[in-house]
């Protein structure tokens, strides 16, 4: 009767958990427009902290941050209470958090009046306001330079309110079909004394899986500054307590051991239910970071020239951040987030994820600023020592041309199903602070340069000799021009039925010339490294070989290592997922295995209206999947028949037994 009880309970919980050990529940339905925290951004103003005051500065800085994170989550936590009473949000969240920033913008005061001249009107950036999820760009200054944003014809579909795994984003309004998008980005002419050259460094792609939250340029010495995970390639040193020195001795992922360089940038996850080893954890899923992290199929980094001068060398320990984590609530000034696809890299998405066709992935790309004020390694602000280059090359007064770094990052990743909210096919989203709801505008990239001195003086003789050089030179990109078959490309299709168009949330950055990031000059033709691993190398994926793990172990007090598997293609085909049940006819598959269809929803082309038509489209299946009849059915339900079998046995035989004894 035990084994056979046994039997039965155990076959029941396998099949209610069928999808994994690891897997959770969807969250339920979030409201629909949720409201997010908006908060003036303190840093950008604090141009001029004395040199004294600036490691108490970024501590109360970073504490700015954790204010409006824990906000954001008891928001979350009192939607009930704040839809029942208007007036509960301010009584009970926003009067306490304007307090909390008072007294922290009053302690940053005082650190730097002890050191310098005291600033003035920090206080007038205490007060908070909230938003709604779908009105993102209506506190946004206009864009300069004529740049307008991506017309997004998609919204959320009702129930899923904030969307994602985490429940703070992304929603289908953040999605755009890249097939849909007119070509956008120009190339500037070269001309007489430029500098045509490129280098290259082979970094990997994280394969051995080092990441935190932290964030050692804008919040240094405090941990989970950056309220959401980075990957990290280059320098295995880099975590908050990281000094220059440690920096400087720490082994390297690069082929160059020259080349000690730190890179990072946001994690990619799939919002598919898995359990990461961060799932509890600050900078994870506490604060709505959730889903299985995707490593990179290929990451580039390449150093480009100017277009009208001669380059000169980057200052060892330079640090460099471009694009704005806080984006969404900050607007666009900026920001300098581009998304495409591979074989459509000269249209760049500004705050749009891309839906990619059969056959393309996913691309993420950075082009750093390439202007350097020829004293400082940072600034209070991390931004004012460095500027972009105008459209012709030229820097602004008092600056010089340094070699620009260019990443690009491709992942193999699939068109979510935008109609169920990801639940057939993954949402994928970048990490983000839990306030600004996985918004592919806050996409970022941070660089510290720790080339050896001689390596770097190669780098700009290089560059400068128009030459192509670097231990990732002999990897050449994908043709720009060549596309993938248009017989397997999707066309636009329509939005879920029971939705309207939001306001659109964000707006293209504005144009180079000044310290802001340029509108077009986004793309990367830049070449993939040989590397094409899996995120954790003793579970590659079939159809790519892992990469080879960084050089040297990873050393006790170094950044905290997690591994993760990359996603896995279901192999699984099924005839009877042609249609879906409301007769729409799904994509055409990236891979050769059948999707489950689904239809998206789909931004217009940049700059322009269109009406969205419908095309066949099918979807990937990334977790098991319910199919076939009874039949299928009862196959996996053999061990609870014995197991009945034996329970009724042991019932008649205990009834047996009872009656001899009597």
């Amino acid at each position: 009767m035990l084994g056979g009880g046994g039997l039965v309970a155990v076959n029941v919980y396998a099949s209610a958990t069928e999808g994994g050990s690891d897997q959770q529940p969807w969250p339920s339905a979030q409201v629909l427009s949720a409201p997010t925290v908006y908060c003036p951004d303190v840093g950008s103003k604090l141009t001029a902290v004395p040199d004294a005051a600036r490691p108490d500065v970024d501590r109360e800085l970073a504490q700015l941050d954790q204010q409006i994170a824990a906000a954001y989550q008891q928001l979350k936590e009192s939607a009930q209470s704040v839809q029942q009473d208007p007036g509960f949000a301010d009584q009970a969240i926003m009067n306490p958090l304007k307090e909390k920033r008072s007294a922290t913008l009053q302690r940053i005061a005082d650190a730097i009046g002890r050191e310098g001249d005291r600033p003035q009107g920090l206080d007038d950036l205490a007060a908070c306001t909230l938003h709604s999820s779908n009105q993102g760009g209506e506190q946004s200054a206009a864009p300069q330079g004529g740049a307008t944003p991506s017309q997004g014809s998609a919204a959320p579909s009702q129930g899923t309110g904030a969307g994602g795994q985490g429940g703070n984003g992304p929603v289908a309004a953040d999605y755009a079909d890249i097939t849909s998008v007119q070509p956008n980005v120009a190339t500037p002419a070269e001309q007489s004394g430029g500098s045509t050259g490129s280098f290259s460094s082979s970094c990997g792609v994280n394969a051995n899986g080092l990441f935190n939250s932290d964030n050692v340029i804008v919040a240094p010495g405090v941990s989970n500054g950056a309220h959401h995970f980075h990957d990290y390639v280059g320098n295995q040193s880099n975590n908050a307590f990281a000094s220059d020195q440690d920096l400087a001795n720490a082994d390297t992922s690069c082929t160059d051991r020259g080349d000690k360089s730190s890179y990072f940038w946001p994690v990619l996850r799939l919002q598919n239910g898995k359990q990461e080893r961060d799932a509890g954890k600050p900078g994870g899923g506490t604060e709505g970071n959730a889903g299985q992290i995707v490593t990179a199929k290929q990451v580039t980094l390449t150093f480009e020239g100017n277009p009208r001068s001669q380059v000169t060398e980057m200052p060892r320990l330079l640090r460099i951040i471009t694009g704005d984590a806080k984006a969404f609530v900050n607007g666009p000034a900026n920001a300098n987030a581009s998304w495409s696809c591979t074989g459509f890299e000269d249209r760049q998405l500004k705050d749009k994820y891309p839906l990619c066709p059969a056959g393309s992935d996913v691309v993420r790309t950075f082009r750093f600023q390439s202007c350097w004020d020829g004293r400082n390694i940072d600034s209070a602000n991390h931004r004012t020592h460095v500027a972009f280059a105008a459209p012709d090359g030229s820097c602004p007064a008092g600056f010089r041309a340094i070699p620009q770094l260019v990443q690009r990052l491709v992942y193999a990743v699939d068109a979510p199903s935008l109609q169920d909210g990801g639940r057939t096919v993954p949402l994928f989203a970048v990490d983000s602070f839990p306030e600004q709801l996985h918004k592919p505008v806050t996409d970022h990239g941070d660089f510290i340069n720790v080339f050896d001195e001689s390596l770097m003086r190669e780098m700009v003789d290089c560059i400068n000799s128009g030459r192509t050089c670097g231990a990732g030179a002999a990897e050449q990109p994908p043709s720009q021009s060549a596309e993938p078959d248009p017989t397997e490309t999707a066309s636009p299709v329509t939005p879920p039925s029971d939705t309207a168009s939001p306001p659109d949330d964000t707006a293209t950055p504005p144009g180079e010339g000044t310290d802001t990031p340029p509108a077009d000059d986004t793309a990367s033709p830049v070449a993939p490294p040989a590397e094409t691993g899996s995120a954790q190398p003793s579970e590659p994926p079939a159809e790519t070989p892992p990469s080879e793990a960084a050089p040297g172990a990873t050393v006790t007090g170094l950044p905290e290592l997690y591994v993760s598997s990359s996603p896995k293609k279901s192999s699984a085909a099924t005839s009877s997922a042609a249609t879906s049940s409301d007769g729409d006819v799904g994509r055409p598959t990236r891979r050769p295995e059948t999707r489950t269809p689904t239809s998206t929803a789909v931004a217009a082309p940049v700059g322009q209206e269109t009406t969205p038509s419908t095309a066949p489209q099918t979807e990937p299946q990334t977790q098991p999947q319910a199919q076939g009849g009874l039949a299928a059915t009862g196959a996996h339900l053999w061990p609870g028949v014995i197991g009945a079998l034996l329970l009724a046995s042991g019932f008649v035989l205990l009834w047996r037994t009872r009656r001899a004894s009597a």
